[in-house]
């Protein structure tokens, strides 16, 4: 009996564990013009989006397209998003690789 409630949580917690795989979003061409295939740019004036938080990108996304955040460039062409692709690019960049660095606020780990 103990053998079979281990094996079922062991599965259920390996199951949980496991992110859906995801795919990348068909409007991400547009973005790869200025931000690079996977989000990091090869031109300095526009940012890196690979690997920042998800909320992050959601959240200006939204505010490009409401205005709230000004960018021409930005705007133009968030105004053009539904908001289930907006959450979908901001879901696929912000699991891509990328050179952002967010140091521990609690300093260097201890041994």
């Amino acid at each position: 009996m103990n053998r079979i409630l281990f094996a079922a949580l062991a599965l259920a917690a390996t199951t949980a564990s496991a992110a859906p795989e995801l795919t990348k979003p068909e409007k991400a061409a547009t973005c790869a013009a200025c931000h690079g295939e996977a989000g990091v740019s090869a031109i300095g004036m526009y940012p890196n989006i690979a690997g920042q938080y998800a909320n992050y990108l959601e959240h200006s996304l939204k505010d490009y397209k409401s205005g709230a955040r000004k960018n021409a460039i930005m705007g133009a062409q968030a105004v053009n998003l539904s908001d289930e692709e907006i959450r979908q690019l901001a879901r696929w960049y912000a699991a891509q690789p990328g050179p952002l660095y967010t140091p521990s606020v609690h300093g260097a780990l201890k041994p």
